[in-house]
Order: C-alpha cells, then sequence, then structure tokens
C-alpha cells in the first residue's frame, strides 16, 4: 500500500491556519516577526555557546543543541504557514506531506528529550554540587545527546511509515497548516487501527518518559530549593525554575492534548491553535527563557560585540 501510494502520488491540499480563501495578512506579518524572533533568539544562542569558551558547561552544551533543535523545528512547519495566509491552498505531494510529518515529529521528540537531559543537569548542579562535573562528564552529556536524537528518529519512522501506508483520497484537503499525525488520520479511507494503537502505546510512552523526567527532577530541584535558608536565594531559584516549568508545561501539555485522545475526539480547529503553541511558540520562548537572561551568556554577548567593534577598528 505505500508503495502504491508513492507512486500514484496523491496531492494534499494544505488549508492553513484560517478556515476560508481570504488572505490574512495581519496574520501574516505576526508570524513573520514570531518566526524571525525565533531565528534570530535560537541561532545566537547557537553561536555563542560554540564560540565562546566562558560557556563550555554541560547546561550550555544542551542549551546550544536545543536551539538548534528549535530553529529546525519551526523552519519545517511555519513557512508553509507564512505561504498559506497569503495563498491559501498549498499544494503538496505525497513525498512532501510525509518527509514534513516525519521530520516534524523527529524534531519535536529531540526537544522534548533535550528539557529531560536540561532539566536533570539543573538537579545535579542544584541537589549535588560537589560531583557535578563527575556525574556530568563530556561522554555522558553527548550519549544523552546522541540518545535523544536516536529515540526520536525511531520514533518518527515508526509513526510515519504505519500513517503513509494508509489510503487517501485524491486530492485531500488538510485542515492544517502542515501534515500533521492526527490530520492524516482522520483523512485515511483505510482502517487506522494499528497507527492509532502505536501512537497511544509506543507513542504515549515515549513522550511521558521525558515528561516523567523532568517532572521529577524539578520535584528534587523543589525540595533542595526549600531546605535553602536564604529568603532571597529561594526567590531567585522559584522565578527560574516557575519560568522554567511554565514552557514545559505549555510544549507538554498542548502535545498530549492533541496526539493522545480518540480520533473520534479529533476537532480541525483546537488541533491548529495547540499547534501553534508547542510548534511556534515555545520554540521562540526557550532561548529567552532558559539562556539569554542568564548573567553568562549576557556577559559572551558583550564580549563578542567588543570583540567585532575592535576587529572592525582594525
Amino acid at each position: 500500500m505505500a508503495l502504491a501510494n508513492f507512486t500514484s502520488a496523491p496531492a494534499f491540499l494544505l488549508l492553513g491556519l484560517v478556515d476560508g480563501t481570504d488572505t490574512h495578512p495581519l496574520l501574516f506579518l505576526l508570524f513573520l516577526g514570531v518566526f524571525l524572533l525565533n531565528a534570530l533568539g535560537n541561532l545566537t544562542m547557537v553561536v555563542v555557546v560554540r564560540s565562546d569558551g566562558a560557556l563550555r558547561s554541560p547546561m550550555y552544551y544542551f542549551l546550544g543543541h536545543l536551539s538548534l533543535v528549535d530553529v529546525c523545528f519551526t523552519t519545517v512547519t511555519v513557512p508553509r504557514l507564512l505561504a498559506g495566509l497569503l495563498h491559501p491552498g498549498q499544494a503538496v505531494s505525497f513525498e512532501g506531506c510525509f518527509a514534513q510529518m516525519y521530520f516534524f515529529v523527529a524534531l519535536g521528540i529531540t526537544e522534548s528529550y533535550l528539557l529531560a537531559a536540561m532539566s536533570y543537569d539543573r538537579a545535579v548542579a542544584v541537589c549535588r554540587p560537589l560531583h557535578y562535573r563527575v556525574v556530568m562528564t563530556p561522554w555522558r552529556c553527548a550519549a544523552l545527546v546522541a540518545a535523544s536524537w536516536t529515540v526520536a528518529h525511531l520514533h518518527s519512522l515508526l509513526h510515519t511509515l504505519l500513517i503513509s501506508a494508509l489510503s487517501y483520497p485524491c486530492p485531500a484537503p488538510v485542515r492544517h497548516f502542515f501534515c500533521d499525525m492526527t490530520v492524516m488520520l482522520s483523512l485515511a479511507t483505510s482502517d487506522t487501527a494499528a497507527a492509532e494503537t502505536a501512537i497511544f502505546s509506543e507513542g504515549l510512552a515515549v513522550v511521558l518518559t521525558p515528561l516523567l523526567l523532568v517532572s521529577l527532577s524539578y520535584a528534587r530541584i523543589l525540595v533542595a530549593v526549600l531546605g535553602v535558608r536564604s529568603a532571597g536565594g529561594r526567590r531567585r531559584a522559584f522565578s527560574t525554575c516557575g519560568a522554567h516549568l511554565v514552557v514545559v508545561s505549555l510544549f507538554f501539555g498542548s502535545v498530549l492534548s492533541v496526539y493522545f485522545r480518540p480520533s473520534s475526539a479529533y476537532s480541525a480547529r483546537y488541533d491548529r491553535l495547540a499547534s501553534v503553541v508547542y510548534a511556534v511558540l515555545t520554540p521562540t520562548l526557550n532561548p529567552f527563557i532558559y539562556s539569554l537572561r542568564n548573567k553568562e551568556v549576557k556577559g559572551a554577548l558583550k564580549r563578542g560585540l567588543r570583540w567585532r567593534a575592535v576587529s572592525q577598528e582594525f
């Protein structure tokens, strides 16, 4: 069936973020601004982490990878979202649709595991500061990142193969701004039981694992912070952890509400709005919440700007 789908190559029509055939220039400008802000913030973090020797700790190693994933994550979907706001009804081939699905799912799961690795790193730094360098070795950090990428791509490959093997009408209108798993399942004309079972079993386990790790890490941090005698120290820790938890809750909450419910409860309008949260909003917030407010990152940015100014003088 998958081979037949590829050879017949049915076209899908992405109807975009908003129903109807009208253009939406104001929404286009809004999302273009968010996309550019995302690219600026995340690419700045990638460059700063790789170029400044003072940012060689495990925390910034993970942040650099998270920023790279966030740039790629939004690049998979936002350009088509922008095109759909000006020209509704974008045609996309079978191969293009499922390639987009593959990379979107892989990058989204990679992000969730990187968030878990970052929370584990912070828990070790707060709860076992004397053993931090022994626990968070360069080898272990690299292994955590490699495992995040590997698990995510295997997970994405499984679901993409299962969903691409289904039959679809030609042409099929996709009430979304990208080819998402839930949308494609709702369009399929063949039996979707195997794909849905995989999503609710393997998929739920893959998503809940990093969520559980994040929850346990921040619970340990909370217990450690409550033991701090300094009121100022507790306030700073709660402020930082609170911002992190808001972003994590937005990401995991919107993902769980979209992908892990019966297909009979599918709502195109809700899925599109929730997708904006985890596919556009949280990747844009991540560099500003996790790193660009940090004194060390600000210092690295100032050093980089000073070095550039001096080099231009000569």
